[in-house]
């Protein structure tokens, strides 16, 4: 198995664990996984899909990110609130969650590994962890996975089964 190939499953994975929780917390998407806060399963699959934004189409592709209207409410600095109005309607960030991994996916089947060393056109105080395009993609599957435990916290939080 090459890097690419590595990478594929590991993106397929960590969505299908993350989205799977998400969408099972449809109907309480605002629910804190603690009593005092946190990350709820709203802001989690924005700031998702804002990220993979930023990752991919900013710092792999040198592009804007086509969620930037979204910054305020999913970007860096961006605060979980309890307030369906501070989003947009679940069902559309879900599809374009969808949408943005499509592309995310498409990109990468058409990379070489050598062009997953390529520098990425991230700024200079990510390059540690996103210096290259493999990086930008290894991070976005652990981006992912570093957001699951808040879903499963909040599915938990609203007495949800296993």
């Amino acid at each position: 198995m090459d890097s690419k190939e590595a990478i594929q499953m590991a993106l397929e994975r960590s969505h299908a664990m993350v989205i799977g929780l998400i969408e099972g917390m449809r109907d309480a998407p605002l629910m804190f996984p603690t009593p005092n806060g946190g990350c709820h399963p709203m802001w989690v699959l924005g700031t998702l899909a804002w990220n993979e934004c930023m990752f991919i189409h900013e710092w792999v592709e040198g592009q804007p990110n086509p969620l930037a209207d979204w910054e305020r409410s999913f970007g860096i600095g961006s605060e979980p609130v309890d307030d369906a109005d501070s989003y947009p309607a679940f069902d559309l960030v879900l599809d374009k969650a969808h949408e943005v991994r499509r592309h995310t996916n498409e990109l990468l089947e058409s990379l070489s590994e050598e062009d997953l060393d390529r520098p990425s056109y991230a700024p200079l105080d990510r390059q540690a962890h996103f210096g290259t395009v493999r990086e930008c993609f290894l991070m976005l599957a652990l981006k992912w996975m570093m957001h699951r435990g808040n879903v499963a916290d909040a599915k938990r939080a609203a007495a949800k089964a296993s």
